[in-house]
């Protein structure tokens, strides 16, 4: 039989309306938490997912903006942005949207947001504190990660865990999270990437594998072992005619041929993506707790 679809939008709704009550203590302190986003250029996978972040918040009464910058932004203009945001209080929470152009510095983009207001744990004060288990925020890709394991009744605790991919903002957080000393942790982690030598050999061994590589299908049915839960974090868009638009969006593993073998597998879309916005969302709203008790 071919494993169980891990639903990721039935437990990101499960996640959201988890935060109603603490939403609803913030607002008898006169409190909307509120994210803002910043995005440049018009790449349309970021306008996508900027569009439904605002979506989000507004179902759940979050306040919510959003900055347009034209790609030939300068370094300048855009940090400015980002300390007008900071020293605003009516928001929380502020993301600086990726990839951004050459002429801008991914590390004094995420460098300038105010650690307390940092959403997306992009700075290096948060990914430091992730690393030594004491996070202010979890980075929201790794922890819906995370909590889609735990919700689906996949604990990491004690299994071997390959990760495929090792960039800043899924691979290497998610790593940190997964070998802390903690609940929903206490996995054997192994990160592959580009440059790992006999690749195979590493995701045939996991127990549970993430796929969060960028490559369209590169995780075969050969490539894993008869059991194996396996999380795809990968968004790729391949081109087919038969598709609304001329494409469609496939994950970084080959679905059904390894679904065959799988005991639980994520799919895409529906899997990691509404996760990441439902903890996005957790992380405004303990931004907002945070920053009113300080």
């Amino acid at each position: 039989m071919p494993g169980e679809l891990i639903d990721g939008k039935k437990i990101a709704d499960e996640v959201r309306a988890e935060l109603t009550s603490r939403i609803a203590s913030l607002a008898a302190r006169g409190v909307v938490p509120g994210l803002a986003a910043i995005i440049v250029g018009e790449d349309p996978g970021s306008k996508l997912y900027v569009k439904m972040k605002g979506k989000a918040s507004e179902e759940m009464g979050l306040a919510h903006w959003t900055v347009e910058l034209p790609e030939t932004v300068s370094e300048a203009r855009l940090l400015g942005e980002v300390a007008r945001l900071n020293s605003d209080p009516k928001v929380h929470g502020i993301l600086v949207q990726q990839p951004l152009p050459p002429q801008i510095r991914v590390d004094r983009a995420v460098a300038a947001v105010d650690p307390r207001k940092d959403v997306d744990c992009f700075h290096p004060t948060n990914v430091g504190l992730v690393l030594i288990g004491r996070p202010r925020f979890a980075p929201a890709t790794p922890a819906g990660v995370v909590e889609l394991l735990l919700r689906s009744g996949h604990d990491p605790g004690g299994k071997d865990v390959v990760i495929a991919g090792r960039s800043n903002i899924v691979g290497k957080p998610l790593a940190a999270l997964l070998m802390q000393k903690a609940k929903g942790a206490n996995a054997t982690v192994t990160v592959v990437h580009s440059g790992t030598r006999d690749l195979s050999a590493h995701t045939r061994r996991a127990e549970i594998l993430v796929a969060a590589m960028g490559s369209p299908r590169f995780i075969k049915a050969d490539m894993v072992r008869d059991g194996v839960v396996v999380i795809d974090v990968g968004i790729n868009r391949i081109a087919d005619s038969t598709a609304k638009g001329g494409y469609r969006t496939v994950g970084d593993v080959d679905f059904d041929a390894v679904r065959a073998k799988a005991k639980a597998i994520s799919p895409v879309p529906g899997g990691v993506g509404p996760m990441t916005i439902a903890m996005l969302l957790t992380n405004t709203v303990r931004a907002a707790e945070l920053l009113g008790e300080a």
